[in-house]
């Protein structure tokens, strides 16, 4: 069946996109039938940190307005650019690539607080794109038929879009700012004379989500090794 069909296509999706992608379509999903109001998911530093609402924190990242074109768009850029992100430069390295979203997430609300922001999905929509177009500098971006460009260029479109469509840009420009943070520690500084990596993923992510890596040094057991037992 068609459902079916959609189904085991959406669980052919990584772990992080399909996790994110599916918790911003249940969020919106919940608003729109009235079961939770943005006034409950927003991010404000008075009730996180006096009434201890600690799930602002999360929830200020996954809902992006009711539904219909701006909803639809962020969605589209999200889902297609975080699952190039998972499927390429990140492949095999989940951990990594949480760890990018939970600095994000840190960095984008400590500054939110200077510019009172109170939804940073898009923002992090925007860093997420940032660190695909600066790590795929050479690839064609084709923008809605309209433009084509390379790739470096497509988060600065994106805030121009917005633009036009009478929206801040301040958050895009919050995207773009954290995005050119974590490129720069993550791909740049490491590769200077002198430089080193100064995002560690912790331990505990990498024992927690990243597949165990054979030790090329062990040796199996006889009773694990192929062909008949020898005793």
């Amino acid at each position: 069946m068609a459902w079916q069909g959609l189904a085991a296509e959406f669980l052919q999706v990584p772990a992080v996109t399909r996790t994110y992608t599916a918790a911003c379509v249940l969020t919106t999903a919940a608003v729109q039938l009235e079961l939770l109001s943005p006034f409950q998911l927003y991010f404000n530093p008075h009730l996180v940190f006096r009434k201890f609402q600690v799930w602002r924190l999360v929830t200020n990242f996954l809902f992006f307005g009711p539904l219909g074109f701006s909803f639809f768009f962020n969605m589209l850029f999200v889902f297609r650019y975080c699952r190039m992100l998972e499927e390429g430069s990140f492949r095999g390295r989940t951990a990594d690539f949480v760890f990018m979203f939970l600095f994000g997430g840190i960095l984008m609300t400590l500054l939110g607080l200077l510019g009172s922001l109170f939804f940073l999905g898009q923002a992090l929509t925007v860093m997420l794109v940032y660190v695909w177009s600066r790590r795929n500098p050479r690839v064609r971006v084709n923008f809605f038929g309209l433009l084509t460009f390379q790739a470096p260029f497509l988060p600065w479109a994106l805030m121009g879009f917005s633009l036009l469509l009478g929206n801040s840009i301040l958050v895009d420009l919050l995207g773009i700012a954290v995005g050119h943070i974590y490129y720069f520690l993550e791909d740049v500084f490491p590769n200077q004379p002198g430089g080193k990596r100064l995002l560690l993923t912790p331990s505990f992510l990498k024992l927690l989500l990243d597949a165990r890596e054979e030790d090329p040094n062990y040796l199996p057991l006889p009773e694990e090794q192929p062909g008949p037992l020898q005793q």
